[in-house]
């Protein structure tokens, strides 16, 4: 099997609305495969589809080797899959609750094996609604796992939890690739996308906009580092042209479309990349310097060449918000 999931020329349209819009990506059997995006990009309609409980409009899938629109029980018996949300009975303890979801499909887990993997086997005989919101979501996950499938989907599994819970999370989603088990998760947070995944797709509006390794993505950006300064005061014309020679595109300060400005090369379009609010205010001005050694050396060179007083400054890395920045024209959003 070459691929675990294999989407192919992928529509799906609710009245005149088009959630997902040509879509086609490939999954391989044993990676972490993320989709990331804001909320309305069509992650979650596409993880749907995948999982055959929409009908596309147009195009393909197929799940370890099977058509999800002909063979789709064959598949959920082989797979698991955690909901943006999930609902269980009430009154019915989580050893309960898993033992019953077992009893559902011809291979399974025991409900203290799963409970004991995701750190729970101490709270088997409470109810869902007695655990706190990082137990809940290893929970949602270890009914994922019930059947023992072949593949996890993880729809936004990290959504609404504080950072230990997170990462506590990103521990047990290695844990479970470690063991030969496909992963496919929907996020938001950059940090968890670059952390966990193999390969990404990124998404907006219902487009697939790329899809590579994650330092591949960044690789493919003209710049290299991103610089945030607060001069003491506005920068003159000739100081921004000094700036650019050592950077993609400089962004002054109430510039809301991103424009280029200064003699560099290249050009970006949205709202640039965002500095720390509480940090770098309004007067801001946002370089992306060029990818060539000595880029960073020039801007420093240039900063005291021109005479720039600076209130405050940082330089970072390219990220992936930077590629999804440059993918999009906006900030990925909430």
């Amino acid at each position: 099997m070459d691929a675990a999931i294999r989407v192919e020329g992928l529509v799906k349209r609710f009245g005149a609305i088009t959630a997902v819009d040509q879509v086609s990506f490939s999954v391989k059997p044993g990676e972490v495969f993320g989709i990331l995006g804001p909320n309305g990009a069509g992650k979650t309609t596409t993880l749907e589809i995948i999982e055959g409980l929409q009908k596309p409009t147009e195009g393909s899938v197929s799940v370890l080797g099977m058509d999800v629109q002909r063979q789709p029980s064959r598949i959920k018996a082989r797979i698991g899959v955690q909901l943006q949300s999930s609902a269980y009975f009430d009154y019915l303890t989580l050893r309960e609750i898993l033992a019953l979801l077992g009893s559902f499909y011809p291979k399974r887990l025991s409900p203290d094996a799963l409970l004991e993997q995701v750190g729970l086997a101490d709270q088997a005989s409470r109810r869902v609604r007695q655990l706190s919101g990082g137990q809940q979501q290893r929970f949602t996950v270890a009914a994922s796992l019930v059947n023992d499938p072949e593949m996890v989907i993880l729809d936004e599994p990290t959504t609404g939890l504080d950072p230990q819970s997170r990462r506590n999370l990103w521990g047990l989603i290695r844990e479970i690739n470690q063991r030969g088990v496909t992963v496919v998760l929907t996020t938001h947070y950059m940090e968890e996308a670059e952390t966990l995944c193999d390969r990404l797709a990124i998404m907006d509006m219902g487009k697939l906009l790329s899809a590579d390794t994650p330092q591949n993505l960044i690789n493919q950006l003209q710049s290299t580092y991103t610089v945030n300064l607060v001069p003491s005061e506005p920068l003159s014309e000739w100081q921004v042209a000094a700036l650019n020679e050592a950077c993609v595109y400089v962004q002054a300060p109430g510039d809301s479309t991103g424009s280029r400005i200064g003699n560099g090369s290249g050009s970006s379009s949205g709202n640039g990349h965002g500095p720390n609010e509480d940090v770098f205010p309004g007067n801001a001005y946002i370089l992306r310097l060029a990818d060539e050694p000595r880029a960073l050396d020039t801007v420093l060179e240039q900063i005291v060449g021109q005479g720039i007083k600076l209130e405050r400054m940082e330089v970072s890395p390219v990220t992936l918000e930077d590629v999804f920045l440059t993918l999009t024209g906006n900030e990925l959003r909430d």
